[in-house]
C-alpha cells in the first residue's frame, strides 16, 4: 500500500511539477519570452488543441464545396443530376429495345419469315352473322337527312353530270397573249399564257382538286379533276386559293397569277390539259384572247 502511495505522489508530482519554458537570444542570450508550464498543462492544452483542428475540419468538410473533391463524398446537386442520367439512360434503352424489335419484326416481313396463323374460319363467319343480326338498319332520322343530301350530291355530281360530251364546255383560266404553244415534238405539253402579277387563275370547268403544292421547279402548281377523264394543270402561280380536296365549279378563282419556280421566267400561267394520260392542245378547246 505504501508503494502505492508513493508511486501515486510520483505521478501527480510529475504532472504537477512547474517547468519553465525560455527563449533565448542565441547571440546575446538575452531572455525573449518565458512560460510556466506543467505537464497537465501541455497534455491539455494539447488535447483542446487537437479537439479544435478536428472541429474545423470536419466543419470545413461538412459545410462548404471542398468535401466534392474528396473521394466518397458529392452534393446534393450531383446526386440529383446522376438520378435523373439515370432515368435517362433507362428511357433510352427501353426505345433501343423497342426499335431493335420493331426492325427485327420488319426485317421477318421482308425476308417472308412470318409464320401462318391458323384459325377457324368458320368460326368467325358466324360470330359477324351474329353481329349482324344484333344490328338495327332501320334509317333514324339523322340517317335519313344523311341519305338526302347524299342524293342531291349524286344527283348533281361533278363526274356523273346530266350533260353530255357535246355539251362539255371548257372555261379560259386566263385571258392574254400566248407566249409559247404547244409543241408536242419539243415535249412542251402546255401553252404559256402572259398575264399580270397577281391575276385571278380560273377552273377550267367542274372538278376536284387533286394536287395543291409547292415544288421548287414550277413553284404554286394546282391539278383539277375533271369530267370524262379530264385534267387541268396550272403552275407557276403566285399564290393557291385551294386546296387538296376541295370542290371547285367552271370559271371559280383557285389561284393567282405569279412567277413562281426556278423555271418561270416572268409573271405567266403554264396550263395543260391531259385526257385518259395523254397530253391534249388547250387551244384546240379554248379562246385564250
Amino acid at each position: 500500500m505504501k508503494e502505492e502511495k508513493k508511486d501515486s505522489k510520483k505521478i501527480k508530482r510529475k504532472l504537477l511539477d512547474k517547468y519553465r519554458l525560455v527563449i533565448l537570444n542565441e547571440n546575446t542570450f538575452e531572455e525573449r519570452l518565458s512560460f510556466k508550464l506543467t505537464r497537465l498543462n501541455v497534455f491539455v492544452l494539447a488535447s483542446i488543441s487537437i479537439i479544435i483542428l478536428i472541429s474545423a475540419t470536419y466543419a470545413l468538410i461538412a459545410f462548404t464545396s471542398l468535401r466534392e473533391y474528396i473521394p466518397g463524398y458529392s452534393s446534393t446537386a450531383l446526386k440529383k443530376k446522376a438520378i435523373e442520367l439515370n432515368y435517362k439512360t433507362d428511357s433510352l434503352q427501353q426505345v433501343i429495345s423497342m426499335n431493335e424489335r420493331y426492325y427485327t419484326s420488319i426485317k421477318k416481313v421482308l425476308q417472308g419469315d412470318v409464320s401462318a396463323i391458323d384459325f377457324n374460319k368458320d368460326s368467325i363467319i358466324e360470330a359477324a352473322r351474329l353481329e349482324d343480326s344484333e344490328i338495327d338498319l332501320n334509317p333514324n332520322a339523322l340517317d335519313s337527312l344523311l341519305r338526302e343530301k347524299v342524293d342531291k350530291e349524286d344527283k348533281y355530281s361533278l363526274f356523273e353530270s346530266a350533260t353530255s360530251k357535246t355539251n362539255f364546255v371548257l372555261f379560259p383560266p386566263v385571258n392574254g397573249s400566248i407566249s409559247e404553244p404547244y409543241n408536242l415534238k419539243e415535249k412542251h405539253y402546255a401553252v404559256d399564257i402572259v398575264v399580270a402579277k397577281g391575276a385571278p387563275i380560273k377552273s377550267t370547268a367542274d372538278g376536284i382538286v387533286i394536287f395543291a403544292e409547292w415544288t421548287p421547279s414550277t413553284g404554286h402548281v394546282i391539278i383539277i379533276e375533271h369530267s370524262y377523264g379530264l385534267i387541268s394543270v396550272y403552275k407557276h402561280n403566285g399564290a393557291l386559293t385551294k386546296t387538296q380536296g376541295d370542290l371547285v365549279k367552271a370559271g371559280e378563282v383557285i389561284a393567282t397569277a405569279g412567277d413562281s419556280g426556278e423555271l418561270s421566267t416572268g409573271p405567266h400561267l403554264h396550263f395543260e390539259l391531259w385526257n385518259d394520260g395523254y397530253p391534249i392542245n388547250p387551244t384546240n378547246f379554248i379562246d385564250f384572247k
